[in-house]
């Protein structure tokens, strides 16, 4: 368990942040500017906040009422930034051990970093140098793990290096992670708790499907970024027409091209705006994907738009329609619908991986 309660004023910045989240990664996500860093930096003891109090499974960092104040290097927290920070004239085997030897052989393997160990980080792409950086906080032995946006560097191709990685991580460690991020494909794909940071306060904290399937996660997230995360298995594959069928809770959903291996659990993040509702089953549309749904909660969303929280099977989903489409469909909760989205609403960029 993390516990953190923290106030802190840099120049005309007041960060004002508290939350608990359990084991797991909790992503904080928010735009640049928003105190994210910052939140992590008062974790780790590289600052030292005005008030407040941080502690992880009981190990009390810091408390201004009891006057407790840990040295980051009695923290035991490993901490990986967005630049992979390695040492230069140092080999990789050597930059890993720097930080200490625990579990030596375990974190390699679980890294890939096999075959790197000899090279020099100047021979490294930037995944691998993430890699690295990963393995050498981790074998430190730390009690917790801060991950400050470590892909924001990485083109494309060097992210989907490092991503599976770090999922293999989220569902083999055993200390808490806190990952940091303002890209939302990240944070849906890794997460398993969501902070939304603003202006250095926290404005909702909680399980990620609860947080992106809220309705006030419009307001929150940003019309772009809304959406539910659905999990789902692999069911097969069709060549023919270059789809996977994957079964969700509230039904099969079919996706463009081939995506993972049949039976393989998938995370899949559908953006609100992507989602028609309708009262009838569909016909003659384009749109392939269906789910019988109950309408839970209509509220006031962006301008004249409404958010419509809806139950596919026992996992939640969110839409954004027009208050004259909610009118004309006679719409209101418990009313049983359709959600509608495309095979492309679902990509597979947004959460290869277990759960």
């Amino acid at each position: 368990m993390i516990e953190v309660d923290i106030q802190h004023r840099l120049g005309d910045f007041a960060l004002d942040a508290s939350f608990s989240t359990p084991v797991g990664v909790t992503a904080l996500f928010g735009r640049s500017g928003s105190g994210k860093t910052s939140i992590i930096n008062a974790i780790a003891g590289l600052l030292r906040p005005d008030r407040g109090r941080v502690s992880v499974n009981g190990a009390v960092f810091f408390d201004t009422d009891k006057g407790i104040w840990l040295p980051p290097h009695k923290r035991r927290v490993g901490y990986v930034f967005q630049d992979a920070r390695l040492f230069p004239h140092l080999s990789v085997h050597q930059n890993l051990r720097y930080g200490g030897q625990h579990d030596e052989a375990r974190i390699i393997c679980l890294l890939g970093l096999q075959g790197l160990l000899e090279r020099q980080p100047n021979r490294l792409s930037g995944g691998e140098r993430q890699r690295v950086a990963l393995g050498r906080a981790l074998m430190c032995d730390p009690q917790l793990l801060l991950l400050d946006e470590p892909l924001a560097a990485l083109d494309g191709p060097r992210k989907a290096e490092i991503l599976p990685y770090l999922e293999a991580l989220r569902d083999t460690a055993e200390i808490p992670i806190i990952y940091v991020s303002h890209a939302i494909a990240e944070v849906a794909r890794l997460g398993t708790s969501l902070a939304v940071i603003r202006n250095g306060r926290v404005a909702r904290v909680g399980p990620l499907e609860e947080v992106m399937a809220d309705p006030a996660s419009l307001a929150l997230l940003g019309r772009a970024d809304a959406g539910a995360v659905l999990t789902a298995v692999v069911q097969r594959h069709d060549s023919d027409d270059a789809l996977t069928e994957v079964a969700c809770a509230g039904g099969t959903v079919l996706l463009q091209g081939k995506i993972g291996q049949v039976g393989a659990r998938l995370r899949l993040r559908v953006p609100a705006q992507d989602i028609i509702l309708s009262t009838q089953a569909p016909a003659g549309l384009s749109a392939l994907n269906a789910l019988p749904v109950e309408i839970l909660g209509i509220t006031e969303g962006d301008g004249p738009a409404l958010a419509v929280s809806l139950k596919a099977g026992d996992e939640r989903l969110l839409a954004q329609i027009s208050t004259r489409s909610a009118r004309a469909m006679n719409l209101s909760v418990g009313s049983q619908v359709y959600a509608i989205f495309k095979v492309t609403a679902a990509t597979p960029d947004f959460g290869q991986g277990e759960s």
